[in-house]
This record gives structure tokens, sequence and C-alpha cells, in this order.
């Protein structure tokens, strides 16, 4: 059997990361942070398939953090999925799966929708 694809998700509450992390667990080799400013130095360590980030974060928005992975020639090619609380279901798949210029996905969504975004960027890398 083939390993799981690496993801990291970032988000500042511990409640949306440890539930993600328990849901996703069987699909993907699941890494957390709640703290955004650690993001960049845990992809260049954990080299992830993906990155699922927050959008709203007090102290380091979802923004900044995928800036600083553009920004370094180690991160630059993780391909990162917005997760945000902003927007529903319905309004990302009015703006055809991008939230902020990025591919994004409603925290509201169902976690195989949130599983399925996750899988289709990978496989588009």
């Amino acid at each position: 059997m083939a390993d799981k694809p690496r993801i990291l998700i970032v988000d500042d509450d511990p409640a949306v990361t440890e539930l993600l992390e328990l849901k996703l667990d069987a699909l993907f080799e699941v890494h957390v942070t709640n703290e955004p400013r650690e993001a960049q130095a845990l992809a260049i360590r954990l080299k992830p398939a993906a990155v699922v980030c927050d959008i709203d974060m007090p102290e380091m928005d979802g923004g900044e953090v995928c800036g600083r992975l553009r920004a370094d020639p180690l991160t630059q090619r993780i391909p990162v999925l917005y997760l945000t609380s902003m927007v529903s279901s319905a309004e990302v798949e009015a703006l055809d799966g991008e939230v902020g210029g990025r591919p994004g996905v409603s925290k509201s969504a169902p976690v195989g929708e949130i599983a399925r975004r996750i899988a289709e960027l990978i496989a588009a890398g």
C-alpha cells in the first residue's frame, strides 16, 4: 500500500486542527500547527504535499503564511488550500472553489468535501 500524502494544517484554533486531524487521518499523514508563524519552518522540515491554512488568524493571517511559503524556494511549490469560516460551502462553489484568489474550502463543508479538495490540489500539484 502506498504511503499517504503528507499535509500540514495551519489554524489558530486547536479544536479545528484536532477535528480535522482525526477526520482526515485515514486519507492523509496529517501534521498540524496552531502557530501560523511556525508554518514555514514546518513546511521546510515536513515537505508536505499540501498546506491547508486558515485565512483569518489573529497573529498572522493565511495570506501572510501563503506569501512566506511562496517567497521561499524551499516551499514555493507546495500548494496551499485556504480554509475559512467566512464563507459557506455554497459561496465557495459560487466562487469556483476559490477564496481570496486561491483554492479554498469552507470550514462548514462536510469532511469528505474538504478531503476531496485537498486530494485535487495534490493531484494538480
